[in-house]
């Protein structure tokens, strides 16, 4: 009997994700008409005209909206954490960098949630440089062939130890320290398993388990879920590079991919600090708009990584229509810091073209401080790179992060950081 109820139960799992798979929008010709909803007209009515009206009615409300109903409150509490330098490679990558790793130990002495940060810093320097702080997705050992990176303290929880994602350089082609290094700029990187497991199963492992009222069986309404525990994460990567002599921390730019990318739109518009805030591919509920309903969509993302966000988004997986805002305006609260959005062409689970419009309708709140939006409605051509105080573009070939999107991403921090 057992038997046959777990078969039929997998069936009905597998007839619900074919029917969610064949609503799944990737035609620009069906996308719904829409309103967006406006930016610079508050709840109550009052347009938006200056930047005092900005700061102090409108973009609290936005930032409230998405903290209550998407991504979750962020707790205000603080928890202890203790840095221990582990290890200090100052020959990496031919002599031209330092690696530095770091043990970042949440918590107290009953209960401890541990990080390993990798630090890359430029040897040939003048003073302190500026720094990209971003997750990586499958340890620091992945993102180069350096024997001497650490693996992940979530290492054995996370995944199998033979499981082929994990080998050492397995992702290096989405990291050129090389290019970065040269340019004079450090990364600051952290598998983000560490901070908190993509899995809902190890959510105790999470440093949400270290805040008070944690249960670990469910979350509260508002309750923030991975993406609100990884942008928080973020930032206490900058609370640690406001420590390091080699770093200036008032030059840090945040990058994040496919979801981290969507974690790092959150930690920019919380954290100040962030002077850069870059998207790369981050979709739905990232820099995309919602309201297309085009590639990954709510109802899918909620039911595949309901996790990811606060029990009450789930409330509009196939209601798009009834979202009161949308991801334009949350890319508006990074003003006047500078924002970077960027989509690659056949990465239609993405949205391109609804990424690339969320980050021109928020230019409107980059005009009131007075800063160049996208000046143009129309998505720019392949491999022709905007970079107004907000910056776009697009290019060629699939879901991934590449040596052009770097090459990118540096000559625009080379002008606005």
């Amino acid at each position: 009997m057992r038997t046959i109820v777990c078969l039929l139960v997998g069936a009905v799992c597998a007839a619900n994700v074919a029917a969610q798979t064949a609503r799944i929008n990737q035609d620009e010709s069906k996308v719904p008409e829409f309103t967006l909803p406006e930016i610079l007209v508050s709840e109550s009515g009052q347009r938006i005209s200056t930047v005092e009206e900005w700061e102090t009615v409108r973009k609290p409300e936005i930032l409230s909206f998405f903290s209550e109903n998407v991504y979750g409150e962020t707790p205000k509490e603080r928890i202890p954490v203790k840095w221990t330098v582990l290890s200090e490679i100052g020959d990496a990558l031919d002599g031209k960098a330092t690696f530095r790793q770091v043990l970042f130990t949440f918590g107290n002495p009953d209960r401890t949630v541990d990080a390993i940060l990798l630090l890359v810093i430029p040897n040939k320097k003048e003073g302190p440089v500026p720094a990209f702080v971003s997750y990586n997705f499958n340890g620091n050992h992945s993102i180069c062939d350096d024997q001497r990176i650490y693996y992940p303290p979530i290492f054995h929880k996370v995944k199998a130890p033979d499981d082929i994602s994990w080998e050492r350089g397995n992702q290096k082609s989405r990291w050129n320290l090389d290019m970065i290094v040269d340019a004079g700029y450090a990364l600051a990187t952290m598998c983000y398993h560490d901070i908190c497991p993509d899995n809902p199963a190890l959510r105790d492992c999470s440093i949400a388990s270290l805040f008070s009222g944690f249960n670990r069986n469910m979350q509260d309404y508002n309750e923030w879920g991975a993406i609100g525990a990884w942008a928080w994460g973020l930032s206490r990567i900058a609370d640690y590079l406001e420590t390091v002599d080699e770093i200036d921390a008032s030059r840090l730019a945040v990058m994040g991919h496919s979801r981290q990318g969507k974690a790092a739109i959150w930690a920019g518009a919380q954290d100040e600090r962030f002077k850069v805030v870059i998207s790369n591919e981050s979709g739905c509920t990232g820099a995309a708009l919602s309201k297309r309903v085009f590639g990954e969509n709510l109802s899918w993302i909620t039911s595949r990584f309901g996790y990811w966000f606060c029990p009450a988004y789930r409330q509009y997986a196939d209601r798009e229509e009834a979202l009161p805002y949308d991801q334009h305006q949350l890319l508006a609260v990074i003003a006047p810091r500078h924002l970077y959005v960027s989509s690659a062409e056949e990465d239609k689970w993405s949205d391109p073209k609804g990424e690339f419009l969320a980050a021109y309708h928020a230019g409107e709140v980059y005009e009131l401080y007075g800063l160049k939006g996208l000046a143009d409605s129309v998505m720019p051509e392949i491999h022709h790179p905007v970079h107004c105080d907000v910056a776009y573009h697009v290019r060629a070939g699939k879901h991934d992060v590449t040596d052009y999107d770097w090459s990118c991403y540096l000559d625009y921090c080379d002008k606005y950081l």
